[in-house]
């Protein structure tokens, strides 16, 4: 890989800035949309930019090809679950502290790879990283101020959520050998195909509004909630993959994954500027130490060390 110039820290940059701004604008969204069609309408405009993409290069979907259970699966678990959990626990915790919460997918990966992958063991270091990020995490948990009896199960699902992200990382495996635009796409697609039925049904026929579903189908939905959903789509979804793809390309895996350092930083100065949310002390000692712990494994995966 080439070595990198301001340009890519820039793009860098404007990736973490794009991923982080999914938060408050899943927090607007939940204004007026239930959780299960903030899920598919993010995945449907997100599909938009990369099968565009694909048709514009020529790039062959194989969606409903031989290997369709794989895209089917990660679909689901990797866009439809983790989308409509994050969606529901935002509607009653910060947009900051979901970017938090959503950072330790590094640190979830990397217990899961030990596990499910045959040359991600897990080490001293990572081990050190993973105890010391958990840590800021559970330290947040005691945050009685923005978490409470209220919305604690709020909180713990965006953190299943995440979870679910780092297992449809681990199945994208089995379709690794693939154009990443047909993989996006063919999951975008089987993603949309799984969550609209659904979105439509519980829009029409649930008789009354709750956290979890609201009555979608009608035309009096906030402007600002309505500019959210189509931009989570079409940009953290979308475009920011196509970006995502031109870094990993040009810069490799290990300069890309630094973009995990910066969204909780973000997360933190959009939520404030935007919803003026509020920033606690243990807010800040939590960030730190995610932010160290996904230091130390990333860390321990550019030296040599003793396997536990």
């Amino acid at each position: 890989m080439k070595e990198p110039k301001i340009l890519d820290y820039i793009l860098l940059t404007i990736l973490a800035l794009i991923w982080s701004s999914a938060f408050f604008n899943i927090k607007i969204a939940t204004y007026s949309y239930s959780p299960v069609t903030i899920a598919f309408l993010r995945i449907f405009f997100g599909a938009i930019p990369v099968v565009g993409l694909c048709l514009y290069k020529k790039i062959k979907i194989e969606a409903f090809s031989k290997d369709w259970y794989w895209f089917a699966t990660i679909g689901i678990i990797n866009l439809v679950i983790p989308f409509f959990l994050i969606a529901y626990g935002v509607q009653k915790v910060q947009s900051n502290l979901a970017a938090i919460l959503m950072a330790t997918t590094p640190l979830s990966a990397t217990v899961l790879a030990h596990f499910f992958t045959k040359n991600e063991k897990i080490n001293y270091i990572k081990t050190i990283g993973v105890l010391v990020g958990f840590s800021g995490i559970v330290y947040l948990f005691s945050d009685n101020i923005l978490i409470n009896q209220n919305n604690f199960m709020s909180a713990i699902s965006i953190l299943i959520g995440s979870t679910f992200y780092v297992i449809g990382g681990l199945l994208t495996l089995k379709v690794s050998n693939k154009k990443n635009e047909n993989v996006t796409s063919s999951i975008l697609i089987w993603a949309t195909i799984f969550i609209l039925p659904i979105s439509l049904a519980l829009s029409y026929f649930n008789p009354t509004e709750t956290l979890m579903f609201k009555q979608d189908l009608h035309l009096s939905h906030r402007v600002d909630s309505t500019l959210s959903v189509i931009y989570l789509g079409v940009v953290p979804t979308g475009i920011a993959w196509l970006l995502r793809f031109r870094i990993l390309k040009n810069n490799g895996l290990v300069f890309q994954a630094q973009v995990a350092y910066l969204i909780p930083i973000f997360g933190i100065i959009l939520g404030y500027i935007f919803l003026k949310e509020l920033i606690t002390i243990k807010v800040l000692v939590a960030v730190a130490a995610v932010i160290t712990g996904i230091y130390f494994v990333k860390k321990s995966n550019s030296k040599k060390v003793i396997s536990v």
